[in-house]
């Protein structure tokens, strides 16, 4: 294909995509995460609210109390920042804003993804803490918020040097 063919100007990873169909494909792929993020926030959203209803709750100190709804609160912020880029496409559908919507969603992703990581840290860390205790409890928190940087964070950094690509580029 020709610059000057009447084909769509390949992009440069070589697939020869026009914008709007770029557009396209990155946001059926930020759907794909979506989906995967709402089920993992369902599934600890529904813990934590099953936990109040537990007849232990009772027994909880106030400091893990206030962790639970510190929990309860971000399993909310989860949910709703992983519907807001559903709610953005009903707003801008038919208004040919694909590429400005995948932009959006792509920031809102990455902020779902941190409060995501938070939200699995501070329940593992609410669960090591009442059942086997405080220290154990601050040793879970901070081996989560670990594993959790060197999956999300250094893990794609490496994974962008091995091959080769730039950072912050998107496919």
């Amino acid at each position: 294909m020709t610059p000057d063919s009447a084909d769509p100007l390949p992009t440069d990873d070589g697939r020869g995509e026009s914008p709007a169909e770029r557009a396209d494909r990155n946001w059926d792929e930020l759907l794909q995460e979506l989906r995967v993020m709402q089920t993992g926030t369902q599934i600890l959203t529904g813990f934590l609210l099953a936990v109040a209803f537990q007849p232990r709750f009772a027994a909880m100190a106030p400091e893990q109390v206030a962790l639970y709804i510190v929990l309860v609160a971000l399993a909310a912020v989860a949910t709703v920042l992983a519907l807001t880029p559903v709610g953005l496409h009903r707003a801008l559908f038919h208004q040919h804003r694909k590429e400005a919507l995948v932009a959006i969603a792509s920031r809102i992703v990455a902020v779902d993804l941190a409060v995501i990581g938070v939200l699995s840290a501070g329940v593992t860390t609410l669960i090591v803490d009442f059942t086997i205790g405080r220290p154990a409890g601050i040793a879970a928190f901070i081996a989560s918020i670990v594993l959790v940087a060197a999956l999300w964070l250094i893990l794609p950094r490496l994974a962008r040097r091995i091959r080769g690509g730039e950072p912050g580029r998107q496919g």
